[in-house]
This record gives C-alpha cells, sequence and structure tokens, in this order.
C-alpha cells in the first residue's frame, strides 16, 4: 500500500478508503487504480479478515457417504445454489463431508478454529452430533430440511416432503393402480419420514405395510434390492411410489429385469425431478424439488446472520409440484 500511495502520489489513507469502498476524488481513484496495477498490488484477504475477526469462509457440511454425495445430482445442485449466493456477497464455500465419526469430530474442532462465519448443513438426521455442535458454538447457521429436534432458533430451508408424497401418490392413484407400494428411503431424516407418511396419507385404508419396503439412502443400488423386495411380497403389485428418482432408477431396472413393462404393468413415480429423471426411459413421474434455489436461500439466511440483520427468517419453504411424464 505504501508502494501504491508513492506511486500515485497519495497518501496511503486514500488508497485505504479506495480499497473499503470509500469516497475519493475521480481523478484520485483513477491515479491509485492505475498504481495498483503497475505495481501488481493484491489486497491480503487473510490479514484483513483477522483484523475484522471474520474469515469470508462459510462451510457447507454434507452428512452424506462418499459415493452418494458424488451420485446424488441434488447435492450438487443445492451446493451450486448456495454457492452462487455466496459468490455475489463475496465470501468463499468451504465444502466439509461428514462419513464418520472421527470427520464429525474434524469438522466440529473445525468450526469452533475460526476458518468460517457460518455453516450450510445438508442431509442431518434426528439426534445427529451436528446441531448440538452448531446450538453451543452459536454459529450462523442454515439447515437444509428440518430434523425434528433442531433449535427453535436456528433457520432452515426445506420443502412440503409430506404434502408432496400425498399429491403424487394420489395421482398415481388415479391411473387406476390396486395394489400400490412405496420404496421409502432415509426414514431417519424428516424428508424420509414425511414422503412416507404422506404416502400413507393419500391411500388411507388401502395402505398396506407390508408393501413398503425401508432401505436406508437415496441410492440407485437401494432401489434396486427395495424392488426385488416388494416382488417378492407381492408379484401382482401395479404401482410403485419411489422415495427418489434415484431409488425409481434402480426399481425400473429391476421391473424391467423381472418382465414387468412400465406404465403398461406397473406404474412407477420418483421425487426431486433430478437428471434421473429423465435419464431413465420412459421419463419418470415425479415431484420437483428446486435444489438450487434451496441453497440459493440456504446461503442468503445464513448470510444474514452473519451480518446481524433482523429479522431473520426461521424457516423457508419452497413449493414443489407434481411433474407428471410416462412412467405412470
Amino acid at each position: 500500500m505504501h508502494d501504491v500511495a508513492a506511486a500515485a502520489g497519495v497518501s496511503r489513507g486514500t488508497v485505504n478508503r479506495v480499497l473499503n469502498g470509500g469516497y475519493v476524488s475521480a481523478d484520485a481513484r483513477t491515479a491509485i487504480e492505475t498504481a495498483i496495477a503497475e505495481v501488481g498490488y493484491v489486497p491480503n484477504r487473510a490479514a484483513s479478515n483477522l483484523a475484522r475477526q471474520r474469515s469470508q469462509a462459510v462451510g457447507f457440511l454434507t452428512l452424506e457417504p462418499h459415493s452418494l454425495l458424488l451420485e446424488d445430482p441434488n447435492i450438487g445442485a443445492i451446493m451450486l445454489g448456495a454457492n452462487s449466493a455466496l459468490s455475489l456477497a463475496d465470501h468463499q464455500m468451504v465444502s466439509l463431508v461428514i462419513d464418520s465419526d472421527r470427520d464429525m469430530q474434524r469438522v466440529g474442532r473445525y468450526l469452533s478454529g475460526g476458518f468460517v462465519d457460518g455453516a450450510i448443513i445438508v442431509s442431518a438426521r434426528s439426534h445427529d452430533p451436528i446441531i448440538r455442535v452448531i446450538a453451543e458454538l452459536g454459529l450462523p447457521a442454515t439447515f437444509v430440511g428440518h430434523p425434528p429436534d433442531l433449535a427453535r432458533h436456528i433457520p432452515y430451508v426445506g420443502i412440503d416432503n409430506l404434502g408432496s408424497a400425498r399429491a403424487v401418490t394420489r395421482r398415481l392413484m388415479e391411473t387406476g393402480r390396486r395394489r400400490i407400494g412405496m420404496i421409502a428411503a432415509a426414514l431417519d431424516r424428516d424428508s424420509g419420514a414425511d414422503r412416507l407418511t404422506g404416502f400413507q396419507e393419500a391411500l388411507g385404508e388401502r395402505f398396506d405395510p407390508q408393501l413398503v419396503a425401508d432401505v436406508p439412502l437415496y441410492d440407485y443400488s437401494y432401489g434396486v434390492k427395495g424392488m426385488r423386495a416388494l416382488l417378492d411380497r407381492e408379484p401382482a403389485i401395479d404401482g410403485v411410489f419411489a422415495a427418489s428418482d434415484a431409488v425409481a432408477a434402480g426399481a425400473l431396472e429391476t421391473l424391467r429385469e423381472a418382465g414387468r413393462r412400465v406404465p403398461e404393468d406397473v406404474g412407477l413415480v420418483g421425487f426431486d425431478d433430478s437428471s434421473w429423471a429423465l435419464r431413465t426411459q420412459p421419463p419418470l413421474s415425479t415431484v420437483h424439488q428446486p435444489a438450487r434455489e434451496v441453497g440459493r436461500n440456504a446461503a442468503e439466511l445464513v448470510l444474514r446472520q452473519i451480518a446481524g440483520a433482523e429479522p431473520v427468517e426461521l424457516s423457508v419453504v419452497l413449493d414443489s409440484p407434481v411433474v407428471w411424464r410416462h412412467s405412470a
């Protein structure tokens, strides 16, 4: 900065005002910008952040197995949506993956060290240790989804999983299917539990617990396993609600192997409206989850907390309409 001031013929204070968005004359600003280019000056963000006790970084925490993190298009879309909002605010996104207790301990230490100003948490489960860590640190944070034990003062962004699951199941029923089952995934999360509840509410007295295959993850391979279980229990099954598009894609492969045509013999619907939905043949009827918008809203809520803006919304619930295609 001394070099820039000398080259521009101004004081160091004037240079400082330009770098921090303050007012200077047009001539002084032009001279300083020219001098910056000449001397190759780059502001030391680490030093300025240290002085302000800010990192200009937000952690993006994903609580998923590594394999699912790489395959799930929703997580990628949420991440990109969050990054776009953080980028506009001149904040860096730091990706942190939690796949074990060791990861949880490491990330907990990292968060408490002041390396990030806030956090976005994706895929937290009921009674997840990260919920306690965030509450104890008092770190500005937003959860994607709403674990039942989430503290009331911590914001979250999500969709109406229950209502959307109920709507897509009713649409499937309207096609004349009589024996409808579900591959229910991730029941330890609010999204999975709510989708099962919506399915059960739509069927009402027709709901048969034997026609629910419980699998742990929103994953293609578990769609294969869940569909095999349903066919073993009820060979005459003619409708299936899969808890995600990836699960539905696995179910579709299993139905083909069993000689069952979709949609002629079995109507199949998914959830998410992800790239999986258009990758299958036929394309999946599904529920649209606005993943990028979820990520963007989560980032904006964190940024508002960091800035100390009031009031901070404690929840944002986005629309998730049914998208009807050819699989049902």
